[in-house]
């Protein structure tokens, strides 16, 4: 059985952790988490089930395989310290902007490695994990990682040159998504619905339509258009939508996200 630990434990190290361990793919006994705070620490062990390590040494001991879940700006600092304990371990990275090709400045042959690129909705175990497609995992590693993962979403394998934008659409989505469903939320309460309601009904609606697109795997516009009557309320509020520039606006959020990483 392979142990994990995870180097950090914020909140999308406690959402994995957690997430893990609550849907089986792992036993409690199994994870080990190390982060400075030692009194959060413990307390989060004991609310997710994991085991709290008093210190990186401790940490790296314990587990075969690691999850550098620490702040970007965190993470050379930490394998300073780290580089000498991870030989033979391999070592996952969920920190933005840190691929394959960044780490190996750092890492020896003998430290095996994968970038994994995950998204906010990992909290509520549907989350979206960019696996890069290059990486130096042992394939029983990497069949393993892709499991774990698996159980909190969605896995997807992209090659290095797209996990730029792959991260732009998982990554940032999430807050576009939130700045639509507080629009129509805000609409709501405007003719009469109460905000928690509105916020309820909104979310629902969003979660619901992106799930019919997932089962039935049409095109977005074919389902648009089946809700759309010749001359009905619908077709006016995608018009409406289209004049203000819609689609535009979409793009344009992608472009900016691609062009402040240039």
């Amino acid at each position: 059985m392979r142990t994990i630990g995870f180097i950090g434990m914020g909140n999308m190290a406690q959402a994995l952790a957690g997430g893990f361990i609550s849907k089986g793919v792992i036993e409690g006994r199994l994870v080990y988490a190390y982060a400075p705070n030692q009194e959060k620490l413990r307390k989060n062990a004991d609310i997710f089930g994991f085991n709290a390590s008093a210190g990186l040494k401790e940490l790296i001991g314990a587990c075969d395989v690691l999850v550098m879940a620490c702040k970007p700006y965190q993470i050379e600092g930490v394998l300073k310290t780290a580089l000498p304990l991870l030989k033979g371990k391999a070592l996952l990275s969920i920190a933005a902007g840190w691929d394959f090709d960044a780490y190996q400045p750092f890492l020896k042959e003998d430290v095996r490695f994968q970038f994994i690129m995950p998204n906010t909705p990992a909290m509520a175990g549907d989350g979206v994990f960019l696996f890069e497609e290059k990486n130096s995992l042992l394939p029983e590693e990497e069949a393993w990682a892709k499991e774990l993962f698996g159980a909190l979403g969605l896995v997807e394998v992209l090659p290095s040159r797209l996990m730029e934008i792959g991260s732009a659409i998982s990554g940032c989505g999430p807050a576009f998504v939130d700045l639509l469903i507080e629009g129509y939320a805000d609409s709501a309460v405007k003719y009469g619905i109460p905000r928690e309601t509105a916020y309820r009904l909104v979310s629902h609606m969003v979660r619901g339509s992106a799930a019919l697109q997932i089962a039935t795997g049409e095109h977005p516009g074919s389902l648009k258009d089946k809700v759309c009557s010749p001359g009905g309320t619908t077709i006016l509020g995608v018009a409406a939508l289209e004049e203000e520039g819609f689609r535009r606006a979409v793009l344009k959020s992608i472009d900016a996200v691609m062009h402040k990483n240039r």
